[in-house]
């Protein structure tokens, strides 16, 4: 009977409210939260935010619950490229963009990171991606590769050789994909960053062969 009241809240992240808006007899909505969470019902993603936990359906769309999660935000990385299918590797966390500080979450669905960025950075590059009747925010593949070549600690280049052997061997991305992206998405990423990343100058020239 609850996991069919529940069903009113859908496959996506709600608030603690929403469980007052349907337990409307319910006092302590906090403590009707907790016993669903023991039940298994819920599952508890984050301080007040929820999701329903219903195992005869599929696994809820990890790109939604990140832009709920901690917002604004959009997919983007390796998180990114592994959903448009350009690297092979498994992806262990949900990689996203955000315009506040840097975070992580653990999760009962995983965990989910989210990295910096300024507001002049942040819009560049962005889909409104559909899938099976919901919507979320992900990065295009161009402005993918730019968050991760900028935004991955340790990752520097100087040479064209160098980043092709990191993408060609490290992420087993498909190089000849370059020529289909949209260059001036990677050059409006390149005169957005603070620092004019060396790294995206490098992407520049490799995509505009």
């Amino acid at each position: 009977m609850q996991q069919n009241t529940l069903y009113q809240l859908g496959n996506i992240p709600f608030p603690l409210s929403a469980l007052s808006d349907i337990y409307t007899s319910t006092k302590y909505i906090s403590d009707k939260a907790r016993r669903l969470e023991q039940n298994g019902l819920i599952l508890r993603l984050k301080k007040g935010l929820y999701i329903r936990n219903d195992k005869e359906e599929s696994q809820p769309i990890s790109e939604l619950i990140a832009n709920h999660i901690y917002g604004p935000s959009y997919v983007s990385m390796l998180s990114a490229l592994r959903h448009y299918g350009l690297i092979p590797e498994h992806v262990y966390a949900t990689q996203s963009m955000t315009i506040k500080h840097s975070r992580s979450f653990e999760t009962p669905l995983g965990r989910f990171d989210y990295f910096s960025c300024s507001k002049e950075y942040f819009p560049i590059g962005i889909n409104q991606h559909k899938e099976n009747g919901l919507q979320y925010l992900i990065a295009r593949p161009e402005k993918a590769l730019c968050d991760l070549l900028v935004k991955t600690h340790g990752l520097f280049f100087d040479t064209q050789d160098s980043m092709t052997e990191y993408l060609d061997k490290d992420l087993r991305f498909d190089i000849e994909t370059l020529k289909s992206f949209d260059i001036e998405i990677i050059h409006q990423c390149y005169d957005k960053t603070i620092t004019r990343e060396k790294n995206i100058e490098i992407l520049i020239t490799l995509a505009g062969k």
